[in-house]
């Protein structure tokens, strides 16, 4: 660990109950994570839903009934959807609860290669994201950050990252919520983060909340 990350003051904050998501709302945080491991019935139904290529499955509304019912119909392998819906729903709703809104815009993504492989911040208030399969997302903490090089690459820009060794990832079941530019107050000081690389052949069930403010 660099001399930078041992007296920089954490900007994250992490634990294995749900709760552990409200520390989002400390002007300080920038990355609230509940660590989890996945249990076997809900290993199984990500399990199920591989192999059939790349795939997405986006929804926006209220979470409920309605958002299971869409999910189980979409999903390649409906018949064993059913621990994967529930706790796509049961995020969903906890997404709204704690940020006060009624509405909840659901993308599932099946991905075979990165999505978003440069480092970037959101330019949104905030985003819940959990990887069901595959690597996690990868983030950095502000002091092994140029923002200046952020966004578009360009000649003469720098490189965004300060510290290659600094470079952190979630984990695999792992719910994170993510502090964008968007959220008043931290338009300078938004999450920093990228989608990991995947090897050939390799899969990655990837799931965003985005609240509708």
């Amino acid at each position: 660990m660099t001399a930078a990350l041992m007296t920089e003051p954490a900007h994250w904050a992490m634990g294995s109950e749900l709760g552990a998501l409200a520390a989002i709302f400390e002007d300080a945080v920038s990355l609230a994570v509940m660590q989890r491991r996945l249990g076997p019935a809900l290993r199984s139904s990500v399990l199920a839903q591989g192999g059939s290529g790349g795939w997405q499955v986006a929804w926006l509304g209220i979470p409920g009934e309605t958002l299971a019912s869409e999910l189980a119909v979409q999903l390649p392998a409906p018949d064993q959807a059913g621990p994967l819906v529930a706790d796509v729903q049961l995020l969903a709703e906890a997404t709204a609860c704690l940020f006060g809104v009624e509405r909840v815009a659901v993308r599932l993504r099946m991905l075979e290669k990165a999505m978003c492989p440069r480092f970037h911040c959101d330019n949104l208030p905030v985003r819940l994201v959990t990887t069901y399969l595959g690597p996690g997302s990868e983030w950095l903490p502000d002091s092994a950050v140029e923002r200046g090089g952020l966004g578009v690459p360009d000649v003469g820009k720098p490189d965004p990252v300060r510290e290659p060794g600094a470079i952190r990832q979630l984990g695999c079941g792992d719910v994170a919520l993510l502090k964008g530019s968007g959220w008043l107050g931290n338009e300078e000081r938004g999450i920093v983060h990228r989608s990991p690389a995947l090897k050939d052949g390799q899969q990655r069930l990837l799931l965003t909340l985005d609240p509708c403010f």
